[in-house]
């Protein structure tokens, strides 16, 4: 049985919907029940030890997706509690019920704003509390293999960022944006951006439930090739219709004094706003990343990037899709 903590998200929605169709036996372990496969979701929270005893059993495989991963998360404590607790819990339950294939998405947030073409060997440098947990997280469940390496199978998956239809982070605020006709550069647009469409995210998932034998395995996931910017922005408008240039631009100085503006603003009024500091700073920083997934795994994306960008565009700003309530909202 495969057991997908954190099934009722985003990428778990998507994962379970493939292994339903592979016809594999799963079941989902989450706080909230799923909308689309409430009949197999036991709820409990990771950072219950209890509660995830009365649902993992032995021969379990864990596929660990529950996350804390805003940038607003408030009480801060919560990245700590759900993301470094919680990694403890599911490890101290799969020691005790005997499992032995934990499946971990990570991030490259943990790489922090590294240099280009950062791949799994690159240097350890994050600037926020999400980074931090996942690499915490990451020493938790290396340590939990390495008490039975000759059995216990870990897969650590570092996506980069994710988005596809029915999501609501900062890929479908960035699209609505340039949608709308009210974009606005800032910068001058030239940096690239590394990104995953949310069903190749999901199959590698799928494929890494078979695909390796004990040990650890530590993979980025990006899919290629890298957009920037400019090409980005092109990309929507030519889905649309419209011209491909972007018509108002911003240097990136001030753009960045707006967002500690923002900032400010946000501190008096203890309300949150989609314009901030940090959020300025990713969207004019080049993130771009490398993965070996090409040359350890004989694992083919089924969506090509490209095409994924056009089905999310087509889903959101072209098709009436109103009626479908299952939305998933995160950064």
């Amino acid at each position: 049985m495969i057991k997908v903590i954190g099934g009722s998200g985003f990428i778990g929605t998507r994962l379970c919907k493939r292994l339903q169709e592979a016809e594999k036996e799963f079941a989902i372990v989450d706080k909230a029940v799923s909308k689309r496969f409430g009949d197999v979701c036991r709820v409990a929270d990771v950072r219950d030890k209890k509660a995830l005893e009365d649902v993992l059993e032995n021969r379990d495989a864990i596929i660990n997706l529950a996350a804390e991963h805003r940038d607003d998360v408030r009480p801060k404590s919560l990245y700590d509690e759900v993301n470094v607790d919680g990694a403890k819990n599911v490890c101290d339950v799969a020691e005790e019920k005997g499992i032995n294939k934990i499946i971990f998405t990570s991030s490259v947030a943990i790489y922090g704003f590294a240099p280009p073409g950062t791949d799994e060997s690159g240097e350890i440098n994050y600037f926020n509390d999400y980074g931090r947990t996942k690499w915490a997280a990451e020493k938790i469940y290396k340590d939990w293999q390495a008490k039975d390496p000759e059995k216990r199978t870990l897969v650590i998956v570092r996506p980069t960022v994710v988005f596809g239809e029915q999501n609501r982070g900062n890929v479908y605020n960035l699209l609505k944006q340039i949608v709308s006709g009210k974009f606005v550069m800032i910068g001058n647009g030239k940096n690239l951006k590394s990104m995953a469409y949310v069903e190749n995210v999901a199959a590698f998932l799928e494929y890494s439930i078979d695909a390796f034998r004990p040990g650890v395995h530590i993979f980025n996931y990006i899919d290629k090739p890298d957009f920037d910017m400019n090409t980005l922005v092109g990309t929507v408008n030519s889905k649309l219709g419209k011209s491909s240039g972007t018509k108002i631009r911003l240097p990136y100085v001030l753009g960045l004094a707006a967002g500690y503006g923002f900032d400010l603003i946000a501190r008096i009024t203890g309300k949150n706003f989609p314009v901030s500091s940090i959020r300025i700073k990713k969207f004019c920083a080049t993130t771009q990343f490398d993965t070996s997934i090409s040359k350890k795994t004989d694992f083919t994306p089924p969506i090509a990037l490209h095409e994924g960008l056009e089905r999310t565009i087509q889903y959101e700003f072209l098709e009436d899709n109103t009626s479908n309530d299952e939305l998933f909202y995160t950064e």
